[in-house]
């Protein structure tokens, strides 16, 4: 019995046949200078019929762990079997790339302009142009973030707690812990959202940085989200630590200027009365704890020891209990370790 053949996929007017791998360079738009802003997308189109998925990265144009993460994706032998099509656009703000900047030249934040339209700012007609054009063609996303510069993000998704398929994807990613959060107004995760599209994103590391943990732990998750949608073969390795699960999460800020000291890293437990550093004047005696205000554990933490009074300086995230955290965290990071190369750059 014949089969009948699988469609080619058209993205930016290029058209991809079943099997077959393409850069597609896309236009979105003109600086004063009548410079162009492209946006490159991988394109790999499976043989056998699947999901569309979309890996999205460096939205904001300095976080550049995603960047890293696509690259050792791409490079995956298993692609040559996908089923389905695997849609990646390592660089969505190219001139905040180039320029090593969160924002676009007008200074908004693209990632605060969708769903755009066809006639607004610079940031809103490329937020419409990527949505038409590239968002609209995907059935889930995964989108790669890292934490702003000076900030650290411990590896952790990010998912609608109303989105039964997104929840689905963040426990099979299998980060470190989840964040069940609606999504902010003009972002992608909210246009995808209000599409019907399955999205869950995810923050690791730091703005500017390559942090080999967090791309560890971002190729395994999309992996392990690409078996679970049926687009690779069924993997004999099975999760033996799920993620934990957070439904708040709180900034403790500086209650006054000065210098800090942080005692506490990413991924530790604290509980409420905890010091979590010291803020003191480089001109007098004075000195003030900054203290935990709830048990939880650190997902965020500002790098910068130079403070002002109500600066964010750690994030953290409310856990059912306090000792299953660690465990959890310490598994998932062994587990990540036995399971991907040790030296960065290889696959």
């Amino acid at each position: 019995m014949l089969t009948e053949k699988r469609q080619a996929f058209t993205l930016g007017g290029t058209v991809i046949e079943p099997g077959e791998r393409a850069v597609v360079d896309i236009p979105f738009g003109k600086l004063y200078t009548h410079t162009e802003l492209n946006i490159g997308a991988h394109v790999v189109h499976g043989k056998r019929p699947g999901p569309v998925l979309l890996i999205t990265s460096a939205l904001h144009g300095d976080e550049i762990n995603g960047v890293e993460i696509c690259r050792r994706l791409l490079k995956l032998p298993k692609l040559s079997q996908l089923k389905g099509t695997l849609v990646v656009v390592p660089i969505v703000n190219t001139y905040g790339f180039v320029q090593q900047s969160r924002y676009l030249p007008d200074r908004r934040d693209l990632n605060r302009s969708f769903p755009g339209s066809e006639k607004g700012s610079l940031g809103s007609r490329m937020a419409f142009q990527f949505t038409e054009r590239i968002l609209k063609q995907c059935t889930h996303v995964i989108d790669l973030h890292t934490g702003a510069i000076h900030r650290s993000n411990l590896p952790q998704v990010r998912a609608s707690a109303k989105d039964k398929v997104a929840l689905q994807m963040a426990e099979i990613f299998n980060a470190p812990i989840i964040i069940k959060a609606a999504s902010r107004e003009g972002t992608m995760r909210g246009t995808a959202n209000s599409l019907g599209i399955p999205i869950i994103l995810y923050e690791a590391g730091e703005a500017l940085r390559f942090d080999e943990q967090s791309i560890k732990v971002g190729v395994r998750g999309i992996m392990n989200v690409m078996q679970d949608l049926g687009m690779f073969s069924p993997s004999k390795k099975t999760i033996k630590t799920g993620s934990l699960f957070s439904k708040k999460s709180s900034w403790i800020r500086a209650e006054h200027d000065g210098i800090a000291r942080y005692y506490v890293g990413l991924g530790q437990t604290v509980q409420q009365g905890d010091v979590l550093a010291h803020i003191y004047s480089p001109y007098s005696d004075f000195e003030v704890a900054v203290e935990a205000s709830f048990n939880g554990i650190v997902i965020g933490r500002n790098n910068l020891p130079l403070v002002n009074e109500g600066e964010a300086l750690f994030h953290i995230a409310e856990v059912s209990s306090l000792d299953e955290a660690e465990k959890t965290l310490d598994a998932i990071s062994d587990e990540v370790d036995a399971a991907m190369p040790p030296v960065l750059g290889v696959v």
